[in-house]
């Protein structure tokens, strides 16, 4: 994961154009992180960033069963979520080895060791960190999404999207679009356009609010040539969240395929002012549509 898709997947969304800029490219998907608040409708992802992430399985205390060691090392964990939030791998890191000096058996401090080193690209600590959590806590929905997203980011597409269906086995999962836009990312990465379109879709009917799913869905009518289905998502994206040049383009695109000038011109205008210098106003310049 590049820096720009970690700084939008951190911030589960809060500003939506760092995330399309990686939607764009199919790399926006999120993690779930211990702890993490979440901010606007988030995918990815950490992978991951597209519905409201509260404290996930594992990580909230449990008053009837958590005993003092656990609550030590949640407390770290917690605070090693912080500091990876912000970029701060080595405090993480620290922060992870007294969660675990405390607590051996804490799956969820192994399932954030994976995400650290997963993105200080430290491969084989990073699958050993995952397997370790999975081996303590197989059926833990965040630990499946998040061994998911490393899979996919490492080539491993299509074994991927098992562990995303895992992630939904439980009924209970309160983020259930993560798990499903990350397997319509990672789907489209592995050349299935169709399963993608089906994961998006399912992803979008559970979270309407899922702007991973949403910029998809309109970019995969679009190209089907559906354009009144890529206006309907493209539009309900636009109106959830702040303009971005991604945004304005997608719109621009439709608009242009359905022969409306006026429309198209008027958001030419918008991202030539209010993003001059982005991939996507140089796109424009030059005449690239895609089509």
């Amino acid at each position: 994961m590049n820096d720009r898709s970690r700084w939008a997947c951190r911030r589960g969304l809060a500003g939506l154009a760092p995330l399309l800029l990686v939607v764009l490219t199919g790399l926006s998907a999120c993690t779930t992180v211990p702890g993490e608040a979440s901010g606007a409708p988030a995918p990815s992802s950490r992978p991951g960033d597209g519905g409201n992430n509260p404290m996930p399985t594992g990580v909230m205390p449990d008053s009837s069963e958590e005993n003092e060691e656990r609550r030590r090392a949640r407390i770290r964990l917690e605070l090693a979520a912080n500091y990876y939030s912000q970029g701060n791998y080595n405090y993480a890191l620290d922060e992870l080895r007294q969660a675990l000096a405390v607590d051996p058996n804490y799956p969820s401090a192994y399932g954030m060791l994976g995400l650290v080193y997963m993105d200080l690209n430290d491969r084989p600590r990073a699958e050993e960190s995952f397997q370790r959590a999975l081996r303590l806590a197989p059926n833990d929905s965040d630990i499946n999404n998040n061994y998911g997203w490393y899979l996919c980011q490492t080539g491993r597409t299509r074994e991927s999207i098992d562990y995303f269906l895992r992630a939904l086995r439980n009924p209970l999962y309160a983020t259930p679009s993560r798990p499903l836009h990350n397997a319509g990312v990672c789907s489209l990465r592995a050349g299935d356009a169709k399963a993608a379109e089906d994961y998006f879709q399912r992803a979008f009917q559970v979270d309407p609010g899922n702007p991973v799913a949403m910029f998809n869905l309109a970019e995969l009518n679009l190209k089907r040539g559906d354009t009144e289905r890529a206006r309907f998502y493209a539009q309900r994206l636009a109106s959830s969240f702040d303009a971005s040049a991604e945004i304005l383009w997608l719109s621009l695109r439709i608009e242009r395929k359905i022969g409306n000038a006026d429309a198209e011109a008027s958001l030419g205008a918008q991202l030539r002012r209010r993003f001059p210098g982005s991939r996507e106003a140089s796109m424009l310049a030059s005449g690239q549509y895609g089509d």
